[in-house]
């Protein structure tokens, strides 16, 4: 079972610009990913946005292996910030995981 907790979302936008919510799961961006990993920002986002906070913990090898190139984000048909996401998300998991 998934537990939620919206101060997850509440959180990440006091950070900045989490677009995550445009995202309607096309795949472009996991289709154009160099690392090739299952890195699925939808996947991502969608968890973010419910505050599922335990499950971004458990993607959290996906979440810091993405490089920031940008590829995904300039392909993307609906303009989601998907590096800036990404980057919210690590700063919300360095704090709330590692304590940094």
């Amino acid at each position: 079972m998934i537990k939620v907790n919206d101060s997850v979302v509440r959180e990440l936008r006091s950070r900045g610009r989490f677009d995550a919510s445009k995202c309607f799961s096309c795949g472009t961006c996991t289709a154009l990913c160099p690392v090739g990993l299952p890195i699925l920002p939808r996947e991502i986002f969608r968890y973010a946005l419910l505050g599922a906070q335990e499950e971004l913990i458990k993607r959290q090898d996906e979440i810091f292996s993405c490089l920031l190139c940008r590829m995904c984000e300039e392909n993307c048909p609906e303009g989601v910030g998907i590096s800036g996401n990404i980057r919210l998300i690590r700063g919300l998991l360095n704090e709330k995981v590692l304590g940094l």
